[in-house]
């Protein structure tokens, strides 16, 4: 059974930076191309960062490219985000997610709220 637990979100200044962990359980995360995602409030889901299961390459949105990186170890099945120079519009509840299913997000995920 696929298990994601997401945590490290939290109230931010503007400006601020964030790291958030995920914790993966129940499937081949080596063999998993991992991704975080966000819901804003009254949004859709919206694709945040990818990282592949083979080689690491890292996609990025252009709404956080140059500010968020996305990186994973595969010796524990952790998955993690590190934000950068937040912004309010940065606000929402993050998902990690499996690339082959981040339109539906399942986790818990972690809330972020960024301070202006």
């Amino acid at each position: 059974q696929v298990q994601l637990v997401e945590s490290g979100g939290g109230l931010v200044k503007s400006g601020g930076s964030l790291t958030l962990s995920c914790q993966a359980s129940g499937f081949a995360f080596r063999g998993s191309s991992m991704s975080w995602v966000r819901r804003a409030p009254g949004q859709g889901v919206e694709l945040v960062a990818t990282v592949a299961n083979v080689g690491g390459a890292a996609t990025y949105a252009d709404s956080v490219k140059g500010r968020f990186f996305i990186s994973r170890d595969n010796n524990i099945d952790k998955l993690y985000l590190e934000m950068n120079a937040v912004k309010p519009e940065d606000t929402a509840v993050y998902y990690c997610t499996k690339l082959s299913s981040w339109r539906r997000p399942e986790s818990q995920g972690t809330q972020v709220t960024v301070s202006s």
